[in-house]
């Protein structure tokens, strides 16, 4: 049965006021390596089907991996039962009308291991430069397709297929001691060049053969644009109208009410999600599997745009469900699943940045980030894979890493430099979100609250 067939053979089983289907049709490919060497490499396939059934305005969802023909009826049956049982749902609103994708009916593609026919060959030459430079790679290759359906018994057939693609590589020192990371996320690994990659590794175990010891304090600091996307996809997360309404988070206003509106940065930043953002396009409606605090399965095939979350410096949107839209009075902006950050002008290379750096810390990224404060959106984590000391416009060795304590939203006030945003592949949260493009930022007073011992 096609994904197209199950839509609509569990929509007619369905006895349900209202029904949505989802059926998710997902392959993925992999490559892995270690000390220079190829170890693992491998192809999957998988299928997930939801069902959303709507009884007044109580809901049922039951999701199951690979189901059969036979299965179907047992699975719709389930969720109708269950949206019976269920208490009303506060944010019930009627199905977005119908809309049909003008391929609708064309067949899901998957990825397959040719997904890396010119990127294998030059990884290999990578592993023999490494090899003779006497320096290690580590990392693996991914590549998954994603093909949503979502049909609904208001009309709507819609699908998008979404390629996800990432490359993290490590290079380490013969003995262990010196450690250098970098990723790149790609729609189809075309675009990855790993002999760049493999240099800027090469240079960096080179900048660590210097170790200077530093103590734990505030730094000018430059943050690359892999660990500043790690802090604004933290902050993106946490944007919840609803939660802000209700006093829970740092988007909450004192007394009541939410802090759209209000100024963030002096600097004139723009952060914004668009579906259609080259290199970084997703899918261009709603595709909510369960109703959350910032989601709802009512608003399954609604069409997003390009939003604009901070606008010149200030807050202008929060996410919003059409039932939290209500709530505020605020326009309806779900999420999208993408996030875009700019300064003013295009801003310099972070090769500039470094050039103009009197005496500073040069990050590489952040790693186990974690919520301390959601009222101030104080987050605690650890730098890791090499921070280094840049002085007089050099940078002159690798210094010890640190646990740090900064909140981004509070950041964002403190900015002294915005650099040129280009693509970039987050770090820590790259399992969940990878399509971004943030500039490199210079903080005056980025907080080194303690020194780590990890290495």
């Amino acid at each position: 049965m096609s994904p197209q067939e199950m839509v609509e053979k569990a929509l007619a089983l369905s006895t349900a006021d209202d029904t949505i289907v989802i059926v998710d049709e997902t392959s993925s490919a992999n490559l892995r390596f270690a000390g220079n060497t190829l170890t693992t490499n491998g192809v999957t396939r998988s299928s997930q089907l939801t069902v959303i059934s709507i009884a007044g305005r109580s809901v049922g969802v039951v999701s199951r991996a690979a189901v059969r023909p036979d299965q179907l009826a047992d699975v719709v049956a389930a969720a109708d039962r269950a949206a019976e049982d269920a208490q009303p749902s506060e944010d019930a609103r009627p199905l977005v009308d119908g809309a049909v994708s003008a391929d609708w009916d064309a067949p899901a593609e998957p990825t397959a291991i040719g997904v890396f026919g010119s990127f294998a060959p030059a990884l290999g030459e990578a592993f023999a430069a490494a090899e003779a430079g006497g320096r290690k790679l580590y990392g693996f290759a991914e590549h998954i397709v994603t093909t949503t359906f979502v049909g609904t018994s208001a009309g709507a057939r819609l699908r998008h297929t979404q390629p996800t693609g990432r490359l993290e590589l490590n290079a380490k020192s013969p003995d262990m001691k010196r450690s250098a990371w970098t990723g790149v996320a790609t729609r189809d690994f075309t675009d990855v060049d790993v002999t760049a990659l493999d240099a800027s590794l090469a240079r960096r175990l080179e900048w660590a053969k210097n170790r200077i010891d530093l103590p734990a304090g505030r730094y000018e600091t430059l943050l690359p644009p892999s660990a500043v996307a790690d802090l604004m996809i933290y902050t993106y997360w946490t944007a919840g109208a609803r939660d802000a309404l209700d006093g829970r988070t740092v988007f909450s206003k004192p007394g009541g009410g939410t802090r759209v509106g209000e100024v963030l940065s002096p600097v004139p930043l723009r952060l914004y999600s668009d579906p259609a953002h080259p290199g970084i396009e997703t899918t261009p409606f709603v595709v909510a599997h369960a109703s959350s605090r910032q989601s709802s399965v009512f608003d399954n095939g609604m069409r997003l745009s390009s939003t604009d979350w901070i606008a010149e410096g200030t807050l202008a949107r929060l996410l919003q469900t059409r039932h939290s839209a209500e709530l505020t009075a605020m326009p309806v902006t779900p999420a999208i699943d993408n996030l875009i950050l700019e300064g003013p002008d295009g801003g310099r290379s972070l090769e500039e940045m470094i050039a103009s750096t009197e005496r500073g810390l040069l990050l590489t990224c952040l790693w186990y980030i974690r919520e301390v404060d959601p009222q101030t959106l104080l987050l605690t984590g650890l730098t890791r894979d090499g921070v280094y000391l840049v002085e007089n416009g050099e940078v002159v060795g690798e210094v010890n890493n640190f646990r740090f304590n900064e909140s981004p939203v509070d950041l964002l006030g403190r900015i002294a430099e915005v650099g040129a945003s280009e693509q970039t592949l987050p770090r820590e949260w790259n399992d969940y979100f990878t399509r971004t493009v943030m500039p490199a930022l210079r903080v005056p007073d980025f907080n080194m609250s303690t020194v780590s011992q990890a290495s």
